[in-house]
């Protein structure tokens, strides 16, 4: 009896080891909401969101801060994590964040060289003007939003990207949408746009070279050396965080950004018939 108690036992232990190990290792995001400057009440909001599609879907746990403590490849004291513990970071930032420079490095490097992922959530853009090397990671800069809040007419270019199935091709959102200032789409995948030929272009905010080209992206996803990098304007109201599109574009970014899923992000001109 004691023998068969003990068999048991161990079968029990092995079925349960091997099920452990056959289960997928959660991933780690680090999710930022440090602000210096504009401040977006959605943050809290979004970011909480962030964590609860992660949990939901099983797929990764979400570290919310602050700060910028944690981007840092340097031992921390405690039980602090740094940037070697995390698979992607996401932003949702403004202004001239309190980072010095090694942490700088150590950011690049842990998407560049470490091929982790970075995801930019709207005012991403709005944020480390005085650092260049930030501006070619994200992709590039706001500068200013010349419609503020309004239904924005949004085209899809690319309806294959992980989060954009079955998302209409063009479709009307209700959110305050970024103009973006040395963006280059030689070194960038657009994945949607605004579409310019429903767009008040005499708007006095409207950079020159945007009324020229008509080129407005909103969403788009690159690569920084190893790393993945992804950028989504929308979010700037708490209710668009609300939306199922919203949530599934998000989700799915970060599983791309984490190298979860694959796309093909080849940088693409825009389609002629646009700019009439």
């Amino acid at each position: 009896m004691i023998m068969s108690r003990i068999t048991i036992a161990l079968l029990v232990g092995i079925t349960l080891s091997f099920t452990l190990a056959a289960q997928p290792k959660k991933k780690k995001l680090l999710a930022i909401g440090a602000v210096k400057g504009f401040q977006h009440d959605s943050v809290s909001h979004a970011l909480a969101t962030i964590e609860r599609l992660g949990q939901e879907s099983g797929i990764y746990d979400t570290f919310i801060k602050t700060d910028t403590q944690l981007i840092t490849k340097q031992k921390l004291t405690g039980n602090a994590k740094n940037l070697d513990y995390f698979d992607a970071v996401l932003f949702y930032t403004t202004g001239e964040l309190d980072m010095d420079e090694q942490q700088k490095k150590d950011l690049l490097s842990f998407v560049g060289d470490d091929g982790k992922g970075f995801i930019g959530v709207h005012s991403a853009t709005d944020t480390f003007y005085k650092w260049p090397e930030y501006g070619a990671l994200i992709g590039g800069w706001f500068k200013e939003h010349p419609w503020g809040v309004f239904d924005a007419p949004v085209i899809v270019e690319d309806s294959n990207f992980p989060g954009m199935q079955g998302v209409p091709q063009a479709f009307t959102f209700r959110d305050e949408i970024y103009q973006i200032m040395q963006f280059s789409r030689e070194k960038t995948h657009v994945i949607a746009r605004l579409d310019a030929n429903k767009l008040d272009l005499s708007n006095p905010r409207v950079m020159p070279e945007h009324r020229a080209d008509k080129d407005f992206p909103i969403i788009w996803a690159k690569m920084q050396g190893k790393g993945r990098v992804y950028y989504n304007t929308l979010g700037h109201r708490e209710e668009s965080w609300d939306r199922k599109d919203v949530q599934k574009m998000y989700l799915e970014a970060i599983k791309w950004a984490m190298g979860l899923t694959q796309a093909d992000i080849t940088p693409h001109a825009m389609p002629a018939s646009s700019t009439k």
